[in-house]
C-alpha cells in the first residue's frame, strides 16, 4: 500500500509559528505526518491534541507516534465534535490549529474502504465505519434519482448528473449496484462521456459527490470552522488543507468574513499551492490549497 505522505508539510510548520511548548490540536491527524512534524517541532513542553473519526487511521497514527509518548493523546471523533472533545480534556487556548480535509493514501488504496474507483471493492465511503450507518452503496441503491441528481450536481458539480442519476435507477432496477467497479463500469458505458474530451476520469465527479455526501463532509467543515476559531489564543493560527472548490469556497468565504469584522487577519493573501516538485512526487497533492489566518480578537 502506498505510503502516506502530508500535503503541504513545510509550508504548514512554517504558516502555524510553531516552537517549542506550542499547544496544538490536529483536528484530521490522518495516519499522523503532519503531527509527527509537528511534535517534534514542538517538543517535550509542548502539547498535541490528535482527531479523527476514522478508526484506522488512529490505528496508523498510534504506531507513527510511538516515540512520543506522554506528548500527545489521539480521540476519535469528527473534526464538528472538537468542542467537545476539548471541553472533556479541560483545554482552551491553543497556539495552532490544523485542517486536513482530504482522504488519505491509505483510504483512497484500500479496496475494502470503496473511496476510489480505480479499485474494484464494496461502494462504501464510509470515513466511521463503526458510527456511520449510511454507505454509498444505500445511496445509490436507495435515493430517488431527484436527490441523487442532486447529490452528483451539488456536491459533484457533474454538468451529466440528471442523466447520470437516470442510468443509475435504470441499472439498479435490473441488479443492485454494489461494488466501486460496478459504479465505475456504468459511468464509463454511457454514450455523451467520451475519454479524449475529459481532463479527468468521467467517474471523479461522481465519485466526490458520494464521499462529500456520505460523509456530510461540507456540514462538518461548517461546523468545525467557527469552533476551531474559537479554541485559539489571541496570536493562534488556524491553517485549513482542502481538495476542492466547494470546500475552498466556504473556507475563503468564513475566513473573510472573519477578518472583516475584525476577528482574524489573513497570514495568506491567495491559498497557498504544492510546489512543482511536491505535486510530481505526491500527484494527491495537487489539488490541495492551503488558507491560514491568525486570530487577533
Amino acid at each position: 500500500m502506498q505510503q502516506h505522505e502530508p500535503v503541504l508539510l513545510s509550508e504548514v510548520l512554517s504558516n502555524l509559528n510553531l516552537s517549542s511548548g506550542s499547544r496544538v490540536l490536529d483536528a484530521t491527524v490522518g495516519s499522523g505526518g503532519h503531527s509527527e512534524a509537528i511534535l517534534k517541532m514542538i517538543g517535550p513542553s509542548g502539547f498535541l491534541v490528535a482527531l479523527d473519526r476514522d478508526q484506522a487511521a488512529l490505528k496508523r497514527t498510534q504506531v507513527r507516534l510511538k516515540d512520543f509518548e506522554g506528548q500527545y493523546t489521539l480521540k476519535h471523533a469528527r473534526f464538528s465534535e472538537l468542542d467537545i472533545i476539548l471541553a472533556q480534556l479541560h483545554m482552551k487556548d491553543f497556539d495552532a490549529v490544523l485542517l486536513d480535509i482530504g482522504t488519505s493514501s491509505e483510504q483512497m488504496n484500500d479496496p475494502q474502504r470503496g473511496f476510489a474507483f480505480k479499485h474494484n471493492g464494496p461502494l462504501d465511503m464510509r470515513m466511521d465505519q463503526g458510527r456511520d450507518l449510511v454507505s454509498a452503496k444505500t445511496l445509490v441503491n436507495e435515493a430517488e434519482e431527484e436527490e441523487l441528481a442532486t447529490i452528483f450536481w451539488e456536491f459533484g458539480e457533474e454538468r451529466h448528473a440528471r442523466r447520470i442519476a437516470s442510468a443509475v435507477v435504470q441499472m439498479r432496477e435490473e441488479k443492485p449496484i454494489e461494488t466501486t467497479g460496478d459504479l465505475n463500469a456504468l459511468i464509463e458505458s454511457l454514450p455523451f462521456f467520451r475519454r479524449s474530451y475529459y481532463r479527468i476520469h468521467p467517474a471523479t465527479r461522481v465519485f466526490q459527490a458520494l464521499r462529500i455526501a456520505v460523509n456530510r463532509e461540507l456540514d462538518e467543515l461548517r461546523e468545525a470552522l467557527p469552533k476551531a476559531l474559537s479554541c485559539l489564543k489571541i496570536g493562534g493560527r488556524c491553517a485549513v488543507i482542502s481538495f476542492h472548490s466547494l470546500e475552498d469556497r466556504m473556507v475563503k468565504y468564513f475566513f473573510r468574513a472573519k477578518k472583516e469584522n475584525g476577528t482574524v487577519r489573513a497570514i495568506t493573501k491567495k491559498p497557498i499551492r504544492p510546489s512543482r516538485d511536491e505535486a510530481l512526487r505526491n500527484p494527491r497533492s495537487r489539488s490541495a490549497k492551503m488558507r491560514v489566518v491568525e486570530r487577533i480578537l
